[in-house]
């Protein structure tokens, strides 16, 4: 509200396009701005940018974990929310599962089934995506013996 220019250019910012009949299975890191038209099954993560937006049109549906600075979702999410900056619920939007958030902008007609959490700058840790690196051979899974 306070920085309209600002998070106006955040939202027109596009690097990348997934079609209206585009269908993905898997995980997606991105940086920089991401529009989603189609579908994704997987978890979605931006790295290393504090300014990437991720836009998930009306027709857009994704399902899996979504952890992101900016989001705006016009379409439907079934998984948590997790937006360390802003977070933009358009008319449409529909959130099944929870939503972690600083910034919360809400408009009419909007549905969220779950819970709305606002995290403080302390609590922004629960988006560090550190993964461990797993050694092959001590992951490998062992059958028990016939």
């Amino acid at each position: 509200m306070f920085n309209k220019d600002k998070r106006k250019n955040k939202s027109t910012r596009l690097d990348t396009l997934i079609g209206q009949h585009t269908h993905i299975k898997g995980d997606i890191s991105f940086s920089g701005g991401l529009r989603i038209d189609g579908s994704v099954t997987g978890n979605i993560q931006a790295t290393g940018d504090t300014e990437s937006v991720l836009t998930l049109s009306e027709q857009g549906n994704l399902e899996g974990e979504i952890k992101v600075p900016n989001i705006i979702i016009n379409g439907t999410i079934t998984g948590n929310v997790y937006a360390s900056q802003h977070v933009e619920l358009a008319p449409k939007a529909k959130v099944q599962g929870n939503v972690y958030y600083q910034l919360l902008e809400m408009a009419m007609g909007s549905k969220v089934n779950g819970q709305l959490i606002h995290m403080n700058k302390e609590e922004e840790a629960i988006l560090d995506l550190g993964h461990e690196v797993i050694d092959a051979e001590e992951d490998n899974l062992r059958l028990p013996p016939e």
